[in-house]
């Protein structure tokens, strides 16, 4: 298995796992022809800096993914921080490590860019993806909230 920075190519297989699940499946577009929102925020991502998908490939497949953005702030005597992001592994390989392998790539990054922590939220009814969050040594600390503009 590759882990690697997402590219072009990569859009349409990695909507495609976002929305392969109950709340994805709300959210998201997956099919052809891809909708140009998606290459747009791609292409905004790129250019941005700091910001980026990571894909797991198996045998040319996008089998996972994850999005990858560093900030910096002046809080905690302007620490950078990493923020994970659009985690999925493909429904038939969850349980193969491909996850983990993400996370742990991920965290290299974050840590050889300088971060001195690594942040995510999570869907409360995520259970097996808290589950997973704990086993990697995340711990539920903060209460997140999230504000929907419409």
């Amino acid at each position: 298995m590759e882990i690697r920075a997402a590219e072009r190519g990569d859009i349409a297989a990695i909507v495609a796992l976002l929305a392969e699940d109950p709340l994805g499946a709300q959210r998201e577009a997956p099919g052809e022809p891809l909708d140009p929102v998606y290459i747009a925020a791609f292409e905004a991502m790129s250019a941005q800096g700091g910001n980026q998908v990571l894909v797991a490939v198996e045998a040319g497949r996008v089998v996972g993914c994850l999005q990858l953005t560093f900030i910096a702030g002046l809080s905690r005597r302007g620490m950078l921080r990493a923020q994970i992001e659009a985690v999925r592994v493909a429904a038939a390989e969850r349980g193969a490590g491909i996850g983990e392998a993400l996370f742990r790539h991920a965290i290299d990054l974050a840590r050889n860019a300088g971060c001195g922590l690594v942040q995510l939220t999570s869907d409360k009814t995520r259970a097996d993806a808290h589950r997973f969050y704990d086993r990697l040594g995340f711990v539920a600390s903060h209460e997140g909230y999230k504000l929907v503009l419409e």
